[in-house]
């Protein structure tokens, strides 16, 4: 499919196209002007995602139902975004010690972080395919560090599912992914009511175990004993199983494994919206979590995309793909999951601090820990066995203390062995393994964006070394499926949510079948 033609940007600073890389170019650091105020040294985790080889950005996608005026929007934007002291940033880096990097407050010209293409719709062949392929070439870029490493594109193009859409990106090194969804949202408001903030999903305290008590007692010792005991068997478990995995552990090669040097690969991001109440109906019916669905759904749909592959591979035709288990025995797959461990700022924090001007920031930045999660890549003739297996998995990896070693180690390596070896361990862990994995909570209430109603919004990445990244984001009763992937290694996207979508009313027909949520209200 050929791909849609590449607009005309009204930024100036912007060239024309073409299916070339998108490129923003800002002024150069002597035109900005400083703010004098203290300097701030990047985090180490912050550093490290300026290195090359890991540039990750991270993209979200909002799809409104109205057009934007971008007048609206930079208004709103000094008022809330503009507020943030990493939003008004530069990265300096000293050319004498050009490991020394620090923040810099400086003066923001939103026409520098704002871009509008021109689009001629009625030239369009598929709006929607014009969308992707636009974030597609976006993907091929870095942000300028010469200008504070974020911006927003308005694409005014009707597709099927909106009227106009916002792509909001920003450098990975400004904070990690729950700090920068809590301040989208907290620049946010409720449609209904625009004095309110969107309302997030509280997690509820599932029971206590049998076998751990929280009674008073000698029984509560010994639970509390033997779960300590627990954690440190599977944290020592889990732990040999990264170092191996940084050293020569590597999954199992399949069609969706990445090739050498996928970073610097293009992403193609696509997304698909299923219904969260399936999945909640399922959650009930199973007494499990929204995340062993995700992750459930997810192992079906990767089994069922990669049989189909491996048959491809094998010369077999379509009724193969189906019938038969082409799967080779033993695959491993693991996904790399990025674990906040900062108790990150409520969005009440942060539209506090954008409304005050305070200073602070609480809960933000880049401090997350590496847990390696084994997916079951196999054809189960039982669906719920894909949730079973995910929430056996998931309960384990809580009782682990791996996410907070690996936080350490990597803060250990930088310190004594400098950011290119602490890259560089990274990128192993990232290559060895398969998949990013992430699933976000969402409002529960339609917001709006400069007071444009949002029928949805997806959160996704690249620059990462994975060949596939998928992301969970909850939506009023929505759950959108957002998956980043490299064309080399997936180059059919739309039919691994396909495979996601099929296997969730897998699962759910298998919930009904056994009578399971019959009794539920």
């Amino acid at each position: 499919m050929e791909a849609s033609p590449m607009p005309r940007l009204r930024n100036k600073s912007l060239g024309p196209s073409s299916l070339k890389p998108i490129v923003t170019k800002g002024k150069s650091i002597e035109e900005y002007d400083m703010v004098t105020v203290a300097e701030e040294p990047l985090s180490p985790t912050a550093r490290l995602f300026h290195d090359s080889r890991f540039d990750v950005h991270a993209v979200a996608v909002m799809a409104c139902k109205t057009r934007i005026e971008p007048q609206p929007v930079k208004e709103k934007l000094v008022h809330t975004l503009l507020k943030h002291p990493r939003f008004t940033s530069l990265m300096v880096v000293d050319e004498e010690n050009l490991a020394d990097m620090k923040w810099v407050q400086t003066k923001v010209d939103l026409d520098q972080h704002i871009i509008i293409p021109e689009v001629d719709e009625t030239q369009l062949e598929s709006p929607d395919k014009f969308v992707e392929d636009y974030i597609y070439n976006l993907s091929k870029t870095s942000l300028d560090k010469c200008k504070p490493l974020w911006d927003l594109h308005i694409i005014n193009v009707k597709t099927r599912d909106a009227e106009s859409k916002v792509v909001f990106r920003v450098h990975h090194s400004l904070g990690d992914g729950t700090s920068l969804i809590s301040l989208l949202l907290a620049c946010t408001r409720q449609t209904a009511d625009e004095s309110k903030l969107p309302t997030i999903p509280t997690k509820k305290r599932r029971p206590t175990p049998s076998g751990y008590s929280t009674k008073e007692g000698p029984f509560m010792f010994l639970g509390a004993f033997w779960l300590f005991i627990i954690m440190l068997f599977n944290t020592a478990v889990d732990v040999f199983m990264f170092i191996i995995t940084t050293i020569f552990l590597k999954d199992t090669k399949t069609p969706i494994s990445a090739v050498p040097d996928s970073q610097s690969n293009g992403r193609r991001i696509v997304h698909r919206i299923i219904s969260l109440d399936d999945l909640k109906f399922v959650k009930n019916a199973m007494d499990v979590t929204i995340n062993d669905v995700a992750l459930g759904l997810t192992q079906a749909g990767l089994s069922k995309y990669l049989n189909r592959r491996y048959a491809v591979i094998g010369g077999k035709d379509k009724g193969d793909t189906e019938r038969n288990n082409n799967l080779p025995i033993g695959i491993r797959l693991r996904s790399c999951l990025v674990i906040n461990l900062r108790q990150s700022a409520g969005i009440e924090d942060l539209a506090d601090m954008m409304e005050n001007g305070i200073k602070g920031k609480r809960g933000w930045g880049n401090w997350f820990g590496y847990v390696l999660l084994p997916f079951k890549i196999a054809l189960c003739d039982d669906p719920l066995n894909y949730v079973k297996e995910a929430k056996a998995t998931v309960d384990r990896k809580k009782r682990s203390f791996e996410a907070l070693f690996t936080l350490t180690m990597a803060e250990l390596v930088i310190k004594f062995f400098g950011i290119k070896v602490a890259t560089a361990v990274t990128l192993k862990v990232f290559s060895n393994s398969t998949i990013c994995f992430t699933n976000l909570v969402g409002p529960q209430e339609e917001i709006g964006f400069c007071g444009k109603p949002m029928t949805y919004f997806a959160p996704s990445a690249y620059g990462q070394p994975s060949a596939c990244m998928i992301n969970f984001q909850s939506y009023i009763d929505k759950m959108i499926i957002a998956v980043s992937v490299d064309e080399t290694a997936i180059s059919d996207p739309q039919q691994l949510l396909d495979d996601f979508e099929d296997s969730l009313n897998l699962i759910k027909d298998a919930v009904v079948k056994r009578g399971l949520g019959k009794n539920m209200k």
